[in-house]
């Protein structure tokens, strides 16, 4: 066969970007032996020409983007998604729009942040490519947060983020009016160089760190949570006004009380039972935010950006505005609220036997907190007799639900949830763990099986809708929470089909044991994150085939979608899924898993934070601990009055060699044979806490109630010792210096 042409080839490599390298054009034409001289002279005729690109080992079209391109996030557009453009882009065409779809455990991406990801081109007036995030190869030059130190020639900015390694240095004409010691927000300006520290410009100014707000403040400004709303958005919240009865059905007789945390911010839930001498009807009643929140609309627009509220301990960053999340869509006591209820009978075994779905209008005679339900339940609250007599039938229809949870067996993590108590002034006043009742799980139980009807409804009328989805464990995790587990003297199978009834067995093996947090914990670990999806994918946590959010449209984007699906599939209104909507599942899906863990990575570190400004005047204190996780840097140990999370580094444990095993998570000394493992007790004495970043720092004093034993030699600084030169080896060393 005679080589191709040059316009042969320049069209294969066109329409076959995932096949560009010389190898692929020599197979795709049959060129072989000798020829592929040719073939590589024409290559370089068409590079030379501008016919195509060599990247690295790969050729392609310089008017497309490759396969897998760097890309250059470069905002949000009004609903949300995020776009992107190529880093590099040579083509005389206009530059790529990228709009990307992120992955179920992706990081959030912010504007100017750098990534790797896969490109696919589309028909598509408004973007030319859809992206697949690989990876986040760097963040966005802008996002950097630290407190301003002010120098005589020029300042420095310390960063707050406890993994941040360097630095910043701003000059007097980029400091703008930043104070000495303030938190800035700042953005870097000039070329990179090997040498010195990298340059800032400080582009906001946002306070005194010192204060009680900046906590959370630090957490929203690192995750780019947005936490104020556009006039436009807040202008139709005001407008929102109360609901009729109309067509909807008149719920106000049933006693749905709500049960929440004492100090929450709304109620979108109610909740109540009534005996129909066969078994029992169960109500659940969630907020109609659909009803306020519109397809299209700027709250929808913005709802949709923020995906769920966020929680800190001094403040919450609303998914809609208060005048919806705390007032019109909360479920007050007293007051008509309009809802979507879901009657569920249960039968004496337990079984939901059926169930459907009303649009309603309620009224709620009581907001209860657990603790007042928990003490209405044993009678040792003095309620009205009608609120007790509801608490009381409640309680007996979720013991009634237990035998269908027992046979079922979702995952039984016993994980205590840890509560900051924070002053008027925003200080903390105590660390402790939140009080776990029975009220907690009848809610929970209750809001799951709502949840389940839900799922099922939507797929029985065949409506497009997003599930809740928690996939299997990785194989490789289980093996290492199986090698965690006979570490601790307890069993786990090997070979058997995993279920959660198989890991209950394994947490019921550690109840009561020195063990038990650290197996709860590996089991957590062990476990896939969940995520939103279009497709079901089954609930392996909760045992269950089908699973959606229902049950908190005031703060979850996705129970917002769920409960449009559930008015169009009724026909109830105009209100229900847009074409937009179900068009765009995926990428909703997408972004409001992402968002979520922003949140959750946002409240994280405020924690750590709190705790750290708590424990700070008591460094040099000596703590009780577990290790609750093991690098090749150091021992991370949970403190047990506190829940907190500290570090020991490796360099400052014993006087020996440490060595990792990833396998096992240990450490192994190279002399005294001592062996540090997840789980063991251990006292340390706190090192530093600093505040601004979290960050702990421990000295670990005892392992098992043991002090340390005692190398034969003198502290090695955490480095093996350095092995002996030979003569020729010392002699290259020489030369090289001279050099």
């Amino acid at each position: 066969m005679s080589n191709p042409t040059k316009d042969q080839i320049r069209d294969w490599i066109r329409d076959n970007p995932n096949l560009v390298s010389k190898r692929d054009v020599a197979k795709a034409f049959g060129i072989k032996g000798a020829d592929r001289i040719e073939l590589k002279r024409i290559l370089r005729e068409l590079e030379a020409d501008g016919e195509i690109r060599r990247d690295r080992k790969t050729l392609r079209d310089p008017e497309t983007l490759p396969p897998v391109a760097v890309l250059r996030v470069a905002g949000m557009d009004a609903d949300g998604d995020v776009l992107a453009e190529p880093v590099e882009w040579t083509g005389a065409g206009p530059v790529p729009r990228i709009l990307m779809t992120a992955t179920s455990d992706g990081p959030t991406l912010g504007p100017g942040d750098r990534i790797l990801a896969r490109c696919t081109a589309v028909d598509d007036p408004d973007i030319s490519h859809q992206g697949r995030l690989i990876r986040r190869i760097g963040l966005a030059p802008s996002k950097i947060l630290g407190i301003f130190r002010q120098g005589r020639e020029e300042h420095r900015i310390l960063p707050i983020d406890k993994k941040a390694d360097r630095e910043w240095r701003v000059m007097p004409g980029d400091r703008g009016a930043a104070r000495d010691g303030e938190l800035v927000e700042a953005e870097r300006v000039g070329p990179k160089t090997r040498m010195g520290l990298p340059k800032a410009r400080i582009t906001s100014r946002l306070g005194d760190p010192s204060q009680a707000k900046s906590v959370s403040l630090i957490a929203i400004h690192e995750q780019g949570i947005p936490d104020a709303f556009e006039t436009a958005t807040l202008e139709e919240a005001e407008a929102a006004k109360p609901v009729d009865l109309g067509n909807r059905t008149d719920l106000r007789d049933l006693p749905l009380v709500t049960i929440d945390p004492h100090d929450a911010r709304d109620h979108d839930d109610a909740v109540c039972a009534l005996s129909d001498g066969e078994g029992w009807k169960v109500w659940v009643a969630i907020a109609d935010v659909a009803h306020y929140v519109r397809p299209g609309s700027e709250l929808d627009r913005e709802a949709r950006r923020r995906g769920n509220s966020t929680y800190f301990p001094d403040r919450v960053v609303p998914m809609l505005p208060d005048g919806l999340s705390g007032d019109l869509c909360s479920l007050h006591e007293g007051v008509d609220r309009p809802c979507i209820a879901v009657e569920m009978s249960i039968a004496t075994d337990g079984t939901k036997s059926s169930h459907r779905f009303v649009r309603g209008l309620m009224r709620s005679p009581a907001s209860l907190s657990y603790e007042q339900a928990q003490a209405a339940a044993d009678g040792a609250e003095d309620l009205p007799d009608a609120i007790t007599t509801a608490v009381r039938t409640l309680f007996a229809a979720w013991r009634v639900m237990g035998q269908e949870r027992d046979r079922r067996q979702p995952l039984n993590l016993e994980l205590p949830e840890r509560k900051i108590v924070l002053s008027d002034t925003g200080q903390v006043t105590s660390v402790a763990f939140r009080d776990r009742f029975d009220a907690h799980k009848v809610i929970e139980d209750c809001m799951v099986l709502a949840n389940v009807c839900a799922a099922q409804t939507l797929e029985a009328k065949r409506t497009p809708l997003l599930y809740r989805v928690h996939e299997e464990p990785a194989p490789e995790k289980l093996e290492a929470l199986r090698e965690t587990a006979q570490a601790a003297s307890l069993t786990m199978a090997k070979g058997q089909v995993l279920t959660t009834r198989n890991l209950n067995r394994l947490l019921d093996q550690a109840a009561g044991k020195d063990e038990a947090e650290l197996i709860n914990l590996s089991v957590l670990r062990s476990m896939t994150q969940a995520y939103y999806a279009p497709q079901n994918f089954g609930h392996f946590g909760l045992a269950l085939k089908s699973y959606a959010h229902f049950t908190s449209p005031i703060r979850r984007y996705a129970d917002l979608i769920v409960h449009r699906a559930l008015i169009s599939a009724h026909g109830w209104g105009e209100d229900g899924l847009s074409t937009f909507d179900i068009e765009n599942l995926t990428s909703t899906a997408e972004a409001i898993s992402q968002t979520e863990r922003r949140s959750m990575t946002a409240e994280r570190d405020t924690n750590d934070r709190y705790l750290a400004a708590y424990l700070a005047d008591r460094v040099g204190n000596e703590f009780t601990g577990k290790i609750s996780g093991i690098a090749r840097f150091g021992l991370f140990v949970r403190l047990q009055d506190t829940g907190a999370d500290g570090l020991i580094p490796i360099s400052s444990i014993g006087q020996e060699y440490f060595h990792y095993d990833r396998d096992s998570q240990t450490l192994a000394g190279d002399q005294t044979g001592l062996t540090i493992g997840i789980g063991q007790p251990v006292l340390v004495r706190l090192a530093e806490a600093t505040p601004i970043t979290g960050g702990l720092l421990l000295e670990l004093l005892e392992l098992d109630g043991k002090a340390l034993p005692r190398s034969a030699t003198k502290p090695r600084r955490g480095k093996p010792a350095k092995r002996k030169l030979t003569k020729a080896k010392t002699k290259r060393r020489k030369v090289r210096k001279r050099a």
